[in-house]
Formats: C-alpha cells, sequence, structure tokens
C-alpha cells in the first residue's frame, strides 16, 4: 500500500475529487471534515502527508497547523494548505 494522506476538508465535492485522484495512484486515503476531529485524529495517527483546508467547522486549519508545528513528533510532517 502507498503513502497515507489524510484529507481535512469541509466541501464533499471537493473531498470526493481527491480521494478519487489519489486513491487512483495508489496512496491510502482518510478524510475528516471538521478541524477538531482532524486534531483528535492527528493526535492517535500521523499520516505521511496532511492535506488541509484553512476554514473549517470546529477549527480552523491555521490553528490545526499551529499545534502541529507545536509537537515534536508533528513538526516535519508535510502540509499541503
Amino acid at each position: 500500500m502507498g503513502a497515507n494522506i489524510l484529507i481535512v476538508e469541509d466541501e464533499e465535492a471537493l473531498t470526493l475529487l481527491l480521494r478519487y485522484n489519489l486513491e487512483a495512484e495508489g496512496y491510502e486515503v482518510d478524510t475528516v471534515a471538521r478541524g477538531d476531529e482532524a486534531d483528535q485524529r492527528l493526535k492517535e495517527k500521523v499520516p505521511d502527508l496532511l492535506i488541509l483546508d484553512w476554514m473549517l467547522p470546529g477549527l480552523s486549519g491555521i490553528e490545526i497547523c499551529r499545534r502541529l508545528r507545536a509537537r515534536e513528533e508533528t513538526r516535519g510532517l508535510p502540509i499541503i494548505m
């Protein structure tokens, strides 16, 4: 299986498009639609890449990014916003 990618996006159509194309290329894809859910998921399992929306319900993408950069184990996590 390919690298694990977490998509944090609240627009379902965009999430489906990203998931479809990434899985077609062999990546393992997980999705979350809320910032607070993403924050919890990232504490449980760190993906190889994070695709992160800026404006999310629950917790903004900017705040998630700040929290990830503050933690030693996620400081180097690649993030596409």
